[in-house]
C-alpha cells in the first residue's frame, strides 16, 4: 500500500534546525518506511522561532517524564494555552489525497486533541511523534481521507492492527447514564455529512448535562477525553476538550470558536457541561 502524503507542514516546534527538507517516519498498513518530505514550507519562521526553544525545551521535558498518563495530558495540553482557533486545518477529502498535517499554531477542538494524545503517546519530537500522529488520526495507520479518525466514538473502537486511543469510561462514572445507538454520517433527509464516508453504526454512552454533579466531577481524572454529546442525526458529538481539576477548579480545556473566545481557553467545566445534551468520557490508554 502506498502511502498518500503530497507534504507535511509542521511548525518550528517539532524541528532540531531549519532544513529544506525534514525526515519523519511514516507508517502505511504494514511497513514503517523512512522517507524524505520535500517541499517543506514554513511561514512566518521568524514569528515562531521567538519562543520555540522554550517550548520545545518545556515538550521535551514533559515527553521525558515519569509522569502518569492523565499528568502528562495535564501539562501537554497547558502548552496549546491561548492558540488561536482555526478550522479546517485538515488536508483532504473523497476528492483530494489526503496529507499528514501537523500545525500547533492553529487548532480546532479535534485537532488539538490530536496532538496532545500523539505528544503522550511519544518520547521525543520528530519520527516517534510523526508515527503516532498518524496513528491517532488514522484507523490501521493509513494517511487517507476514509481512514480518518472522524468521529469522536471512533477513538474508543479497535481498529484492525488492534489499536485505539482511548477506553469509554462513562459508564464507570456514575449511574446516571444512557446508551443509544446512532448511525454516524446519516443525515435526517438520508444524505451524508462525509461523502464517500460509509454510515457507521454505534451505541453511545453518555452523561445528561443535568446529571452531572459533584460525584461525577470526583469520578474523573486529570487529562480525561470530553465528548460533548449531540442529539443531531448521524452524529456523536458536536465538541471535544480535556477535563482538568486544578488551581482554578475544574474546567473544559478545549478549542473554543466562541466569537469571544476563538482559541484554547479552560471553561468552567460544570456551567459548561450542565447546559449541554451530555457528556461522553474517554480515558487514554
Amino acid at each position: 500500500m502506498k502511502l498518500k502524503i503530497l507534504s507535511v507542514y509542521l511548525i518550528p516546534i517539532l524541528l532540531s534546525g531549519v532544513a529544506n527538507s525534514v525526515t519523519l517516519k511514516n507508517v502505511d498498513a504494514n511497513v514503517i518506511s523512512k522517507v524524505v518530505i520535500d517541499n517543506y514550507k514554513m511561514h512566518d519562521f521568524d514569528f515562531y522561532a521567538s519562543d520555540y526553544e522554550t517550548k520545545a525545551n518545556k515538550l521535551n521535558h514533559i515527553l521525558n517524564s515519569n509522569k502518569e498518563d492523565n499528568k502528562k495530558i495535564q501539562s501537554i495540553s497547558k502548552l496549546f494555552l491561548n492558540t488561536p482557533y482555526v478550522r479546517n486545518r485538515l488536508i483532504g477529502s473523497n476528492k483530494e489525497p489526503e496529507q499528514l498535517v501537523a500545525d500547533f499554531q492553529a487548532l480546532d477542538c479535534f485537532t488539538f486533541l490530536d496532538y496532545v494524545e500523539a505528544l503522550r503517546k511519544s518520547d521525543n519530537l520528530s519520527d516517534d511523534f510523526s508515527r503516532n500522529l498518524i496513528r491517532t488520526r488514522y484507523k490501521n495507520d493509513n494517511v487517507d481521507y476514509l481512514s480518518r479518525k472522524h468521529f469522536f466514538s471512533d477513538w474508543s473502537y479497535v481498529d484492525s492492527h488492534g489499536n485505539r486511543n482511548a477506553e469509554d469510561v462513562t459508564t464507570s462514572l456514575t449511574n446516571n447514564t444512557k446508551t443509544i445507538s446512532k448511525e454516524l454520517n446519516e443525515k435526517e433527509d438520508g444524505g451524508r455529512y462525509l461523502n464517500g464516508l460509509q454510515v457507521i453504526h454505534r451505541v453511545i454512552n453518555y452523561i445528561p448535562g443535568k446529571n452531572i454533579n459533584q460525584n461525577v466531577i470526583n469520578n474523573l481524572k486529570n487529562g480525561d477525553y470530553i465528548g460533548i454529546y449531540t442529539n443531531i442525526k448521524g452524529l456523536d458529538v458536536t465538541h471535544t476538550g480535556i477535563f482538568i481539576n486544578g488551581k482554578n477548579g475544574p474546567v473544559f480545556r478545549n478549542a473554543s470558536s466562541l466569537s469571544k473566545n476563538m482559541k484554547v481557553v479552560d471553561t468552567p467545566f460544570l456551567e459548561y457541561t450542565k447546559e449541554k445534551p451530555g457528556i461522553v468520557v474517554y480515558r487514554a490508554i
